[in-house]
């Protein structure tokens, strides 16, 4: 039995208040008292939206049984860059800490209607440019294992709120590493799924495919929960969903039966001529050992992509860049955006569609040729962790942004590609801070990779290990130190 309804998982606190142990409104105030307490510690939250929280348990509680999904009742958070009608969204910017969306982003609707509880809006890089959530509205998203690094982003406030147990999973989108970059930090699953999988409407143009929505969560079974509640067909959606297995996500992860496979296994990284961090390639090489030991066949590939692939991807990340923003308000945009919308301001159409088009040539070419091999497996980062601050230490955008490409040279290809892509927290470094690896799986085939992570999960003995502020008491006096 559980000490703390926090250390049930999702699935569990779902299954609980199914059968009449726990209400949402109970845990809906479990929850909302450790974000008062913790969640300025962790830089976890932007906006928290209590009473409308306790409103809407009260609802899920008075909803009749019949037709409850599997984590009717649950609460979760909403990262600060997606669209969530009457409550503050502010992409992580100054330039819109006062913006209050008319309309709920597709992804929030679906949550909504699963029957869980946003708590409130996380914490996020701004306008989602960068692989940390340092910004001007909110305080920095730390990692909960060791507050003086990052907990990444662009999702990062998702993660450092899953991480504390401030909620059991989160919404996070992943247009570069978004939700697996924070997931490897903090010790957490992080899921991007196929392109299509969940909607990103209804505003947007698609940003070339490069972005989805993504679950972040301590378990297998809580991130397939989620990615059944997060996904289905929207009309007018650009990218085609692959079918979803039979029973769902969740009961594929049950089921964790992903048949024997071939992994190809590569270190190589694909954004930047960068030496990788032995803990990073001895988390790859614990993984490839369970798996082998679980039945499959790891075999030695060559990555993807090369760093020669770099200029191309920069091109578009600068393009990507360009979010409307009200002319009176660009001053407000720390350096590295202005720097990313200048320089993507001066591409022409001729010159992204030329790189578009190049970038798939290569795209085809190194997917033909790991094509012999059911999944991926590579390191989630070079590098385990970084201090917060550490991206923008120099004051150069430009170093900043490199700095980053080094950091993450692995996640943003299966962006490009659209393949589903797991970070799993299959290790730890020699101080005990968390070391992620990814499995990617080929395009719409997100059931092998679910089932592949969760059989890793089961083999491994499970990787729900926390920080210290788990345990720590939910004091208001804490958010005062």
């Amino acid at each position: 039995m559980a000490t703390e309804l926090h250390d049930l998982t999702a699935v569990d606190q779902a299954a609980a208040i199914r059968r009449g142990e726990l209400s949402s409104t109970e845990l809906v105030g479990h929850y909302l008292s450790r974000v008062a307490a913790h969640g300025a510690t962790v830089g976890a939250f932007v906006t928290v939206t209590a009473e409308l929280a306790r409103t809407q348990a009260a609802a899920a509680d008075a909803a009749p049984p019949a037709g409850r999904g599997p984590l009717h009742g649950v609460p979760t958070a909403i990262k600060d860059l997606t669209l969530t009608a009457g409550v503050r969204t502010t992409f992580g910017s100054a330039a819109f800490a006062d913006y209050v969306p008319p309309v709920d982003a597709d992804v929030v609707r679906a949550l909504r209607a699963a029957g869980m509880i946003s708590l409130g809006k996380t914490t996020t890089s701004e306008l989602g440019s960068s692989l940390y959530s340092e910004g001007l509205v909110a305080p920095p998203a730390r990692n909960p294992w060791h507050l003086a690094y990052t907990a990444g982003g662009s999702s990062g406030g998702a993660a450092a709120a899953v991480a504390a147990g401030l909620v059991p999973v989160a919404q996070g989108s992943d247009g570069g590493g978004s939700v697996r970059i924070p997931a490897a930090l903090c010790g957490l699953v992080g899921y991007k799924p196929s392109r299509g999988v969940i909607s990103g409407g209804p505003l947007g143009s698609g940003a070339f495919g490069l972005p989805t929505h993504g679950p972040i969560g301590r378990t297998v079974g809580d991130v397939a929960a989620m990615l059944d509640a997060m996904a289905g067909r929207v009309p007018g959606e650009p990218f085609l969903a692959p079918p979803l297995p039979e029973g769902g996500y969740l009961a594929t992860a049950r089921r964790a039966a992903p048949g024997r496979l071939r992994i190809g296994r590569f270190t190589a990284p694909m954004l930047a001529d960068e030496p990788v961090d032995p803990a990073c390639l001895a988390a790859v090489d614990g993984a490839a050992e369970a798996l082998a030991a679980a039945g499959h066949e790891v075999v030695e590939v060559a990555a993807p992509l090369r760093p020669e692939v770099w200029p191309l991807f920069e091109t578009i990340w600068y393009v990507l860049a360009l979010a409307p923003v009200p002319p009176e308000r660009e001053e407000s945009l720390l350096p590295l955006t202005r720097l990313m919308r200048q320089r993507g301001a001066a591409i022409s159409a001729g010159t992204l569609s030329a790189t578009l088009a190049e970038l798939q040539s290569l795209v085809r070419a190194g997917l033909r040729a790991t094509d012999h091999c059911d999944l991926l497996l590579c390191p989630t980062l070079a590098t385990p962790q970084a201090p917060v601050g550490w991206f923008a230490e120099t004051g150069d955008p430009d170093d900043d942004f490199d700095r980053q490409r080094r950091f993450s040279p692995y996640c943003a290809i299966f962006n490009v590609t659209g393949q589903p892509s797991v970070s799993l927290p299959v290790a730890t470094t020699p101080d005990g801070l968390p070391v992620g690896v990814l499995l990617t799986g080929r395009y719409g085939e997100d059931e092998r990779v679910v089932a592949a992570a969760a059989e890793l999960e089961r083999v491994t003995g499970g990787w729900d290990r926390h920080p210290a502020i788990w345990t720590a008491p939910a004091s208001a006096n804490v958010n005062n130190a």
